[in-house]
């Protein structure tokens, strides 16, 4: 691949999750608010639906790596899964109860679990060693483009019509529309090569033991990374308010776009090691400044500061996953990679929920910080 140009399929790619995160982070942002203030849910509630769907996700995106790695062509999963998101995405709108909002959340995160693995093992035919972090920084760098723009209609419809987040929600329907059609514009070189041998049916065998042990660390990071939702909630408190909250949402992927390719870049440069350490120490600095900050000022200097983190972490992240995976099992190492993540998810989710509703959002996020920081120094001693 030319240095200087990232191939076709990887910009489409790019701008499929530019719509799809349009249409997603048009709505995220307002969940918390409208749990808990339009239909009632409690905080521990919040934590229970964003947790849990993140984990059914992530229970597929093992099962869906495992038939990429199997399948001739990725593209048809990639396909199926931006096609279940964006068609159930918005019913939310007509949701009466929490446990409504759940079980459309648990489907669109369904999708996303079908196609996350094989989406990423498409990319990384797409990059070669020297440039998977540019690769994946890019198309990391799209998703936020378009949680910024998703965000700024929202907070400009909710200007217009205050607190008619229903039609809002009905309304994603049309970028994520858009994402589905532009897939069938992606040619993937996998369709034209024979079908793979049949896998060995565990899904660690083959693996050199970085690998396992990377796994590991990120298991203890992700038991101190809760749901955004959290957040959202402690800015729309000290707010007084969730008309601006998709706007402050909007501004955190503004600094995540413009920082992710610069992430994956130096991870290319300086090891991939060194920039996930980076990001996470920012996490743990991000995290105790929402336990001890209460001006609205402060929390939302801490929030934009957060979008470093996603810039350094993300696109880097999956560069080493495939940096450490043979070529033959990255769907399957993906999935796993992502398992982690959500189940991790679900596990900080209901435990900040808990120590939120027990201790207040100090105690929660003090946890969080100091998981974030024990993870960093063991990527050190023990990868």
């Amino acid at each position: 691949m030319n240095r200087s140009r990232l191939p076709r399929a990887v910009w489409l790619l790019g701008w499929v999750s530019f719509a799809t995160d349009a249409a997603t982070e048009a709505v995220y942002p307002l969940l918390p608010i409208f749990l808990t203030q339009v239909l009632g849910a409690s905080a521990l509630s919040l934590g229970i639906v964003e947790g849990a769907a993140e984990a059914a996700s992530s229970t597929l995106k093992i099962a869906s790596g495992w038939v990429a790695d199997r399948a001739r062509a990725k593209r048809p999963l990639v396909l199926a899964g931006y096609l279940v998101s964006s068609a159930v995405r918005p019913f939310i709108a007509i949701a009466q109860s929490w446990t409504h909002v759940f079980g459309l959340r648990l489907f669109d995160r369904v999708g996303k679990g079908v196609r996350t693995a094989p989406r990423d093992a498409m990319l990384a035919s797409w990059a070669t060693p020297a440039t998977r972090g540019r690769v994946y920084g890019f198309h990391r760098g799209m998703d936020h483009a378009g949680a910024v723009a998703g965000p700024v209609l929202a907070t400009l419809f909710l200007i217009a019509y205050p607190g008619d987040y229903r039609t809002l929600f009905a309304l994603t329907i049309v970028p994520g529309a858009i994402a589905v059609a532009l897939i069938f514009f992606v040619r993937e070189d996998a369709d034209l090569r024979p079908r793979q041998a049949v896998q060995p049916l565990s899904p660690v065998q083959s693996f050199p033991p970085s690998f396992p042990r990377f796994m590991f660390v990120l298991v203890l990071f992700t038991l101190g990374n809760s749901t955004d939702a959290f957040l959202l909630l402690r800015l729309t408190d000290a707010a007084g308010g969730a008309q601006y909250v998709p706007l402050m949402w909007s501004a955190l992927h503004v600094v995540k776009a413009s920082t992710s390719f610069l992430g994956g870049s130096l991870s290319d440069r300086f090891g991939r090691r060194t920039i996930i350490g980076a990001g996470w120490l920012v996490y743990a600095a991000v995290y105790a400044g929402f336990a001890v900050s209460e001006s609205l000022g402060a929390l939302l200097s801490w929030f934009l500061v957060y979008g470093l983190y996603f810039g350094l972490v993300e696109g880097t992240e999956k560069a080493f996953i495939a940096d450490l995976a043979p070529s033959s099992r990255r769907g399957v190492a993906f999935g796993i990679y992502h398992a982690v993540l959500g189940f991790g998810a679900l596990a900080a989710s209901v435990l900040v929920g808990i120590l939120w509703t027990t201790g207040g959002p100090a105690v929660a996020f003090g946890v969080g910080a100091t998981l974030a920081m024990a993870a960093a120094l063991l990527l050190f001693l023990v990868v």
